[in-house]
């Protein structure tokens, strides 16, 4: 099975979880021309800000380790290089820049400066943007809220489909028996990876 494969199945398990632009473009059976890949490059620094925003999104439990332990800081450029058409690749780029204007103006700190108490607060001001964005139909913040969405996404992609999300987070039957698709979870049960 191909890596879009992978990805097409574990967006299927994931649902309304995912946004649809996400969806379109996972679902898509495009190819990018060339001139389109790789539109908008990151640097290490910015890998680590891409660890860190999936590490909010996916922490680190008792039970399982973190999106950034399942390396989503590499991932999530990369599947916006490779995946993603240049105009949004654009857009997500921006919406990057937006978030570390934004951490500056609302805490005097870099991103990667701030505590976590404080990244969970900007995550939270991230998604009422997000969601008054949607009522409002406004485009104000077009790109902040576009990147939140997709890195989001991305995040959700990334993890259920890493090796750490798939074994760890998720139970895992190597040899499945037979599909049940209202198998009961006792209290506390991870939800079955297959």
């Amino acid at each position: 099975m191909h890596r879009r494969e992978a990805l097409k199945n574990v967006a299927f398990l994931l649902g309304g979880a995912i946004s649809a632009s996400t969806m379109g473009v996972l679902f898509e059976s495009f190819t990018l021309p060339e001139n389109e890949k790789n539109f908008v490059s990151y640097s290490l620094q910015d890998e680590k800000i891409f660890a860190e925003f999936a590490d909010i999104i996916v922490p680190t439990t008792k039970s399982s380790a973190g999106a950034k332990a399942a390396g989503l800081g590499k991932f999530i450029p990369m599947m916006m290089q490779d995946c993603y058409p240049a105009k949004m690749q654009e857009s997500f780029s921006q919406g990057f820049k937006d978030l570390q204007a934004k951490s500056q103006k609302d805490f005097g700190k870099k991103y990667l400066e701030l505590s976590p108490a404080e990244r969970t607060k900007l995550m939270i001001d991230l998604r009422a943007i997000s969601l008054a964005q949607k009522d409002s139909k406004s485009e104000d913040n077009k790109d902040l809220v576009y990147f939140f969405t997709t890195a989001r996404d991305l995040t959700l992609l990334g993890y259920y489909s890493s090796e750490i999300g798939c074994t760890k987070a998720r139970e895992y039957v190597l040899i499945p028996g037979r599909y049940d698709g209202n198998a009961k979870l006792k209290p506390g049960q991870k939800s079955w990876a297959t």
